[in-house]
């Protein structure tokens, strides 16, 4: 479930605001977005992938509101955690490319 818009890292881009297929957040005039319908989140993490700054934390539990604070997010550098596994952002791999790597090396022995 969507938890938190980092107030410091958001550029105010709208990104969130315009891929989440269940309308969770409202747009903000001059301002970060809000998460206006926090319930309606469908923890697709379609908004922390498109996010350009990772300013967006969505935690992988779709059943509960953890009420994790940005602070502690920045602290665990898990704000955007979820692009920079998938390989987005610029320099980033794919996690899953690494792995696929490791073992293919691991059978033909490198």
């Amino acid at each position: 479930m969507i938890e938190v818009i980092s107030q410091t890292r958001c550029v105010e881009c709208n990104q969130c605001v315009s891929v989440c297929p269940t309308n969770v957040f409202d747009k903000v005039e001059g301002g970060v977005p809000v998460i206006a319908r926090q319930s309606d989140c469908q923890t697709c993490f379609m908004c922390e992938l498109y996010c350009p700054v990772d300013a967006l934390y969505v935690a992988p539990n779709s059943e509960e509101v953890t009420g994790v604070t940005e602070e502690e997010l920045e602290r665990q550098g898990l704000l955007g955690g979820y692009r920079e596994k998938v390989g987005w952002g610029k320099g980033r791999k794919p996690v899953a490319g690494h792995e696929y790597m490791y073992q293919l090396a691991l059978q033909t022995n490198f």
